[in-house]
């Protein structure tokens, strides 16, 4: 077993799970991450990673099954012997007026962003409390705090999540595992390229639309550095809902 401290990003390729991954290596992490699709992404995040000093190797497996997870998250094990730091990242968005939204789309949000989290966490909780230590990070969104239309599956996803958050710190606390979100604004990504986003800089404080980089700083610090933080949701949007 490696001394280094050992992080699992899931939907770890691209985005702002790459960009946490990169943040966590810089900070001394060994990273795996998890992806399902973009072979050529995960070997290029992989790469980067050891290029810094990481030993990072990426883990294939879907989030939305519980039973490729439990593998997943079992393999990860043996290779590294410990998860200290785990990042509920994976995501997607099937946006869509509620009325006529689909229970496919519905469901296929609700499973990526909330499911995930729960197939991914209880494993992975069973290992820190054993080692008495641990800390994790679900990737939330405003969307979650504030609504947005088009959005309800989406919403009530990220929303979930703060709720999942909150009672895990609850309950882990006294084992020395802290738990905590973060809720991005509007942030460059392949998953919002395709949002009209058009004049949205205006409404943020900051004038600008924030990037992955930003998000991973914010992650980075919940997981590593705010020792006596948990509970907590920490919103990173440029002061847009101030």
């Amino acid at each position: 077993m490696s001394d280094k401290k050992v992080a699992l990003v899931t939907g770890g390729s691209r985005g702002i799970g790459r960009a946490c991954a990169i943040e966590l290596a810089n900070a001394g992490f060994d990273v795996a991450i998890n992806y399902v699709g973009n072979d050529e992404a995960a070997n290029s995040t992989v790469e980067e990673l050891k290029s810094i000093g990481s030993d990072s190797v990426a883990f294939k497996f879907d989030v939305t099954n519980e039973e490729a997870v439990n593998e997943g998250v079992k393999q990860v094990i043996e290779k590294y012997g410990k998860i200290d730091v785990l990042v509920n990242n994976a995501g997607i968005t099937r946006d869509g007026l509620f009325m006529r939204m689909s229970s496919d789309n519905w469901n296929a949000v609700i499973n990526t962003n909330l499911n995930s989290a729960y197939y991914v966490t209880q494993p992975v909780i069973k290992l820190m409390m054993k080692q008495r230590f641990g800390s994790i990070v679900n990737m939330s969104s405003i969307v979650g705090l504030y609504g947005n239309a088009g959005q309800a599956n989406y919403a009530a996803a990220k929303a979930g999540l703060i709720g999942f958050t909150k009672s895990l710190a609850k309950e882990l606390g006294s084992r020395n595992i802290r738990v905590n979100a973060v809720a991005p604004g509007f942030i460059q990504t392949d998953m919002t390229k395709d949002l009209k986003l058009d004049g949205v800089e205006e409404h943020v404080p900051l004038r600008r639309l924030g990037l992955p980089e930003d998000i991973a700083k914010a992650v980075k610090f919940l997981a590593v550095d705010a020792t006596y933080v948990t509970g907590q949701v920490l919103a990173v949007d440029g002061g847009l809902v101030v």
